[in-house]
């Protein structure tokens, strides 16, 4: 079986972590295979939303504690260098591409695991969903981007204690720090996923990943340089059929109909 599941379904392409069997834990393959999958979602038009998900019970446990002990104690520094590498291009190309990614979280997801869990443009948790940072207790730090996003979204001191005590929080705190976009019931989770990635597919995408440029950049950008960067995205856009689209369909009073254009 592979070990990440893809599948594009009108324009949602959906992405399942698939090593249950591991917690779906992340070992070198599954580090490859999101990379492939990040370069088709980035690259494809036919892709205008991702859905991520993981098989079985959990979202995923981090990473594969048993890959990194099979390998020769002078070799894993550089297994890791390799995976860590794989994941974070991977991060990378979730976050540029202008599709937007709908994270749903089903059951426990530490480590790696809420690094994913992080990267969402919607982050959606089933409410038996629990989360932790874990890497200090294997005397490790964190990678797969949560060092970044965790700060930004919960605050420095609050990260802080998150990565250095490893407690362990429930999908109703993760909303109420910010993590979390919604709390859903369990056996909705992957029903309201679907729901708001066909909504998404049938939007502006390019105007989507327009406003993922500025979201980012809106972290480290002083206000000039910031508002620099909104006319020259805007301006851009309106090049655009869907821009044409988006201010004929409002003006006629009709459903816009976008096409990635």
């Amino acid at each position: 079986m592979p070990v990440l599941l893809f599948e594009l379904r009108d324009n949602v392409a959906h992405l399942t972590l698939n090593r249950p069997e591991a917690a779906n834990a992340i070992n070198y393959e599954l580090a490859a295979a999101l990379e492939e999958a990040s370069t088709r979602c980035l690259e494809d038009p036919n892709v205008r939303a991702v859905v991520l998900t993981g098989a079985g019970r959990l979202f995923c446990g981090g990473g594969d504690l048993k890959s990194f002990a099979a390998q020769p104690e002078a070799e894993l520094p550089a297994h890791l260098r390799k995976l860590t590498m794989l994941l974070h291009t991977a991060i990378q190309r979730f976050a540029r591409m202008n599709a937007p990614l709908v994270i749903a979280v089903n059951g426990n997801a530490g480590g790696a695991g809420l690094s994913l869990a992080l990267i969402g443009d919607i982050v959606l948790a089933g409410e038996s969903s629990r989360f932790t940072v874990a890497y200090t207790r294997i005397g490790l730090t964190p990678d797969g981007s949560s060092s970044y996003y965790l700060p930004r979204i919960v605050g420095l001191k609050r990260a802080s204690e998150l990565m250095l005590t490893n407690r362990a929080f429930t999908a109703q705190e993760a909303h109420a720090m910010g993590i979390v976009s919604r709390v859903v019931p369990d056996a909705e989770l992957l029903g309201e996923a679907d729901k708001i990635a066909g909504e998404l597919a049938q939007g502006p995408t390019l105007a989507y990943g327009g406003v993922k440029r500025l979201l980012y950049a809106s972290l480290n950008n002083p206000l000039y340089e910031q508002m620099d960067l909104e006319t020259e995205i805007i301006a851009g856009l309106s090049h655009t059929a869907d821009a044409r689209e988006g201010i004929a369909a409002f003006l006629g009073k009709r459903a816009a109909r976008f096409s990635n254009r």
